[in-house]
């Protein structure tokens, strides 16, 4: 998506509608710092208020994306590109997370054998000792559900039995066998249990609604 274009476009609209950036922001809940950001396209809207801004500024969800107003025309051939640019954008965010994932799961291990290592090795008084391995244990479980988190949410698991690709419950990757990013865990389509591995695409699935 094109930040510059789109912003532009968001700066027309609200002359056209006679909104300064400050009265925008406030029917809008935000800062007028914000506006000003899309408007010189170093950020986009959150989803959250696309719809409300798109209302106020009397275009639809697909103009503001396209950073102009779309023909019936190219109407369809434009929805598809957004959908197509939102979802490599998503991708791309998922690369991240679980990124981040393996560095709060590093960082957890090497934090509590430190303080392990510390409080077994370097003389202390016993009640430092314990202090110690209480901090370690604590940042570990104060980072390990986080993790499994980014595990649970970021791309999808593919059903080796069926194909299936969802987004399992958080439940269920805490529980689940697993090895590195494959889980051995019941698809809720099929409700058969196997190796599921962890895809970052997910194809579109005939058996549901479009």
């Amino acid at each position: 998506m094109d930040q510059i274009k789109i912003g532009r476009f968001i700066s027309e609209r609200r002359k056209k509608q006679k909104l300064t950036q400050m009265q925008l922001a406030e029917k809008l809940g935000i800062t007028d710092r914000a506006v000003s950001k899309w408007e010189t396209g170093k950020s986009m809207p959150d989803a959250s208020l696309m719809l409300e801004l798109c209302q106020i500024l009397r275009i639809s969800v697909n103009d503001l994306l396209s950073g102009e107003v779309v023909t019936m025309e190219n109407y369809n051939e434009k929805t598809e590109k957004h959908l197509l640019e939102m979802m490599q954008q998503k991708e791309l965010a998922d690369k991240r997370l679980l990124s981040l994932e393996i560095v709060l799961g590093i960082f957890a291990a090497v934090f509590l054998f430190t303080m392990v290592f510390i409080a077994a090795l370097v003389p202390m008084q016993d009640w430092l000792r314990v202090l110690l391995m209480i901090i370690g244990f604590a940042t570990f479980l104060i980072c390990i559900p986080f993790a499994i988190r980014i595990e649970q949410v970021a791309g999808y698991y593919e059903c080796a039995r069926c194909g299936h690709q969802y987004i399992p419950t958080f439940r269920s990757v805490l529980w689940a066998a697993h090895i590195n990013r494959t889980r051995y865990m019941k698809c809720p389509h099929c409700h058969q249990k196997s190796w599921q591995k962890k895809i970052l695409h997910k194809d579109p699935d005939p058996s549901e609604p479009s």
